[in-house]
């Protein structure tokens, strides 16, 4: 009988039902104060969450602060820039695009230390491909807005 974590690696990380303490796990995941949340309490739970992260990176994260500011200024330039509807929408939304980036980075990094401050080429790496996707991110905001202004 194989368990958690044993036989081939399509089998790794499967629950087996047969085993008394697989079984008591699955039991203990279902019994979380935070799943049984549901209509608009789970909704008033998530915005306070979402509300609470914010202010956590916008607290912590100078980056985030910056782009903050960065989209602070250019949304209004962006209204009386945009020559349609639609492009405005692509013109904030392409801001919007590096904030909700630099929360996943910033989550990103904040697990990997969370984990371990040591020095390892995973946490290394994980943090530069978090660090990637913020430069593209970035790097389309002037690309959306020349194509929307001078397309």
């Amino acid at each position: 009988m194989r368990t958690i974590g044993q036989g081939s690696g399509r089998d790794r990380g499967r629950i087996n039902p047969d085993c008394l303490s697989c079984r008591k796990e699955s039991q203990v995941a279902e019994e979380s104060p935070f799943k049984g949340q549901t209509g608009w309490r789970r909704i008033w739970n998530a915005f306070h969450y979402s509300r609470a992260g914010l202010y956590a990176a916008y607290c912590s994260e100078n980056a985030f602060r910056q782009e903050v500011l960065l989209a602070t200024l250019l949304v209004p330039l962006a209204f009386l820039l945009s020559p349609n509807g639609l492009g405005l929408a692509l013109m904030i939304g392409s801001l919007l695009l590096v904030l909700i980036v630099e929360l996943l980075n910033s989550a990103i990094e904040a697990t990997v230390d969370r984990i371990s401050l040591d020095r390892h080429p995973l946490a290394k790496r994980a943090k530069d491909i978090g660090s990637a996707a913020v430069l593209l991110a970035l790097l389309n905001v002037p690309v959306i807005w020349a194509c929307v202004l001078f397309g």
